[in-house]
């Protein structure tokens, strides 16, 4: 679901960046009680870091492509979806500057699908499914897990959308310029793997974690007091969740819209002109999460300090954030 620059057209590309901006202000207002709480900076660097380590784990779908699940309703149930917002974005910003997953042009539209529709549309059904239900009952897990499966196909349907308009948009005589493939081929991709094989372990990957810390840390889910959070059990899923992700190495294949040129020559016979100018425009530090020709133990290793850099830089995000939020000085109003 990482749109790699190349394949959205000046429009699109815009319309994503115009939709996001006033959100994320928006965040940045709705977080503020939040982050200026003792511990809100360990839990929004793990919530971040949740969503970073799961999108590393890909699996295979139909086609001999793959994808892979987001975490943002998990993080919206947790902390709220702002919080998320804040969360999934950060992850999106280190993965397409640091490891090229995902454009750097395209950030908006990214964030717009996996940071904000997500959550938003996730969180919307996990309330009206959980009603007034106690945090301990059954009917707030089922919540979770449904909140989970709807948003990331609500996520994959927008993304579908945005790459199935491309040749509407930008043709020259028949021939795409940027994405190639129309919006019936598009949607019936990325819904169809999401709804299919992705949503399920969206949902039970949601389910779990939430049982765990509502057992484990219950005062998490009141983000109105985080001092007494233990944040021992986040760092416990992030470990877990750092030695698993080789795993994300077994799938082989390219995620459905991310071909790179010589991929997408391979499969239409031509190089889109547009996706041609754009393609590659940035690669990152540690391009796919990994070395210059590395290969067998090297790149599971690879990978692995890959996981362990962007959890870290994530701390480091949530860390300044946090710090940056209370030491803003608070308005004073003075009266005549």
């Amino acid at each position: 679901m990482h749109i790699p620059d190349g394949y959205l057209g000046p429009e699109t590309v815009a319309a994503g960046w115009a939709a996001c901006a006033p959100i994320w202000y928006v965040a940045n207002k709705k977080t503020k009680e939040f982050l200026s709480q003792p511990k809100s900076a360990p839990v929004l660097a793990a919530s971040a870091a949740f969503s970073f380590l799961v999108m590393m784990l890909n699996v295979p779908v139909a086609g001999g492509t793959t994808a892979h699940a987001v975490g943002a309703v998990l993080i919206a149930v947790i902390a709220g979806p702002w919080v998320a917002v804040l969360a999934v974005t950060a992850a999106l910003v280190i993965q397409a500057l640091l490891f090229g997953d995902g454009g750097i042009l395209a950030l908006g539209v990214n964030s717009l699908n996996m940071a904000i529709v997500m959550p938003f549309v996730g969180y919307a059904v996990y309330r009206l499914i959980a009603g007034g239900s106690g945090l301990q009952s059954a009917r707030r897990l089922v919540a979770a897990g449904i909140g989970a499966y709807v948003g990331i196909v609500a996520a994959a349907a927008l993304c579908g959308t945005e790459l199935g308009i491309q040749p509407l948009l930008h043709s020259v005589n028949g021939v795409p310029q940027y994405a190639p493939y129309g919006l019936r081929t598009a949607l019936a991709a990325m819904v169809g793997a999401h709804a299919i094989v992705v949503g399920p372990i969206e949902a039970a990957f949601t389910v779990g974690v939430v049982a765990f810390l509502r057992r484990t840390s219950p005062e998490l889910f009141h983000t109105a007091d985080l001092q007494r959070v233990r944040a021992r059990w986040l760092g416990v899923i992030v470990g877990v969740l750092v030695a698993l992700v080789p795993l994300g190495l077994i799938a082989s294949g390219t995620a459905w819209g991310e071909w790179s040129a010589e991929e997408l020559r391979g499969r239409l016979g031509y190089v889109p002109s547009g996706f041609s100018h754009l393609e590659g425009l940035w690669k990152g530090v540690l391009p796919d999460y990994s070395f210059a020709g590395a290969s067998g133990t090297t790149a599971v290793l690879a990978y692995v300090l890959s996981a362990i850099v962007g959890v870290g830089l994530l701390g480091l995000l949530a860390w300044l954030l946090v710090r940056a939020r209370r030491r803003r000085p608070e308005r004073t109003h003075v009266g005549s």
